[in-house]
């Protein structure tokens, strides 16, 4: 195999040059942390998980007209990605309190807030990823104001579209993360969504049960990693439906 050029490296991901101007193949680790990396382990097959469950989810947005950087997947692991210019913004959209939130405000972790809440954050581990307002936004350059209206025109369809693709499978969706970059069409400047859509930047519970079926797993313990994410793959149809979770998952083309 020749050797690749890498651009990036992060905590779960890994960028390479793309075989054509533009394009970039982004592959998918195992690796898990949590706390900016304070916890990290590895779990066998997460990456595969990852990287088909990113595949479902933004081929679905694009299918939709929900622009995004995904072109094709390559194998198990990598994905032919178009490369943007990231925003340095993490884009969070809340459907029901949990996690910073509800420690944040004081709301039980659970309740479901009045109607979708946008947050954005400061992309920048050394500094915990705070909370920003559109004021400092704007202020330091990060995005115009046009773009954090599109980001948030954005981030709410990415809403409707995953809130009822779990819906459809017993899953409620609490909250996700997002990142977007901007593309350059000629002179103009299209936002689309990037990085990854997958358990790792969702909260997932089971509408059933409130069994979580996400990150959270590992963040606090609370069982099996790959087979929180295996129920998620196997639920959406990623697996078999008689998928059991692997440590090493076999997952179908």
């Amino acid at each position: 195999m020749a050797r690749r050029t890498k651009v990036y490296e992060g905590k779960a991901k890994v960028l390479y040059e793309g075989p054509e101007p533009g394009t970039l193949v982004q592959y998918f680790k195992d690796e898990a942390t949590a706390f900016n990396a304070e916890k990290r382990s590895v779990i066998d097959g997460k990456g595969v998980l990852n990287n088909r469950l990113s595949e479902f989810f933004m081929s679905g947005l694009n299918a939709i007209g929900v622009p995004t950087h995904f072109i094709r997947r390559i194998n198990m692991r990598e994905q032919l990605i178009r490369a943007v210019e990231i925003i340095p913004l993490e884009v969070v959209v809340r459907n029901v309190a949990a996690g910073s939130l509800s420690k944040r405000l004081g709301i039980e972790e659970g309740t479901p807030l009045p109607r979708p809440i946008v947050e954005f954050y400061y992309k920048d581990d050394a500094l915990g990823d705070p909370l920003v307002t559109e004021e400092h936004i704007i202020a330091f350059g990060w995005a115009s104001q046009q773009d954090l209206d599109d980001m948030v025109q954005l981030a709410l369809r990415v809403n409707d579209f995953l809130s009822g693709v779990m819906l459809g499978v017993g899953i409620k969706l609490v909250d996700f993360k997002i990142e977007i970059g901007r593309i350059w069409e000629g002179d103009f400047q299209r936002l689309i969504v990037a990085d990854e859509i997958s358990p790792d930047s969702c909260r997932l519970w089971d509408m059933r049960t409130g069994q979580k079926l996400d990150k959270d797993v590992f963040r606090r313990d609370l069982g099996n990693l790959a087979e929180a994410y295996t129920e998620v793959a196997a639920r959406l149809g990623v697996l078999p439906s008689n998928g059991k979770a692997m440590t090493k998952p076999t997952l179908v083309n």
